[in-house]
C-alpha cells in the first residue's frame, strides 16, 4: 500500500475505514492466506458472530487455508 492511496479517503472515518481493511489484507498475507478468499470469509462469518470468542476466530491468524477452501465459501460463476 502507497502513501497516494491515503489521499482519497476524503473524511477521518474514511481513512480508519480502510486503514482497517488494508491492515486485514495485509495480516492475512502475513499469515499466508489468499486476501480476496479471506475477506469472503470474513465478510461471510461476521454477521453470525455474537461474542468476543467468535471475532477472534475470524482474525486472519486463526484462520486455516482448509477452512477458506470450503464448499460453502465458493461462489458459482
Amino acid at each position: 500500500m502507497g502513501r497516494k492511496n491515503w489521499l482519497f479517503s476524503g473524511t477521518p472515518e474514511g481513512a480508519q475505514a480502510s486503514a482497517q481493511l488494508y491492515s486485514l489484507i495485509e495480516t492475512a498475507k502475513a499469515n499466508k492466506l489468499e486476501p480476496y478468499a479471506y475477506l469472503r470469509y470474513f465478510f461471510k462469518k461476521l454477521p453470525v458472530a455474537e461474542t468476543l470468542e467468535d471475532y477472534e476466530a475470524l482474525l486472519p491468524w486463526n484462520i486455516t487455508r482448509e477452512q477458506l477452501a470450503s464448499p460453502a465459501v465458493v461462489v458459482c460463476a
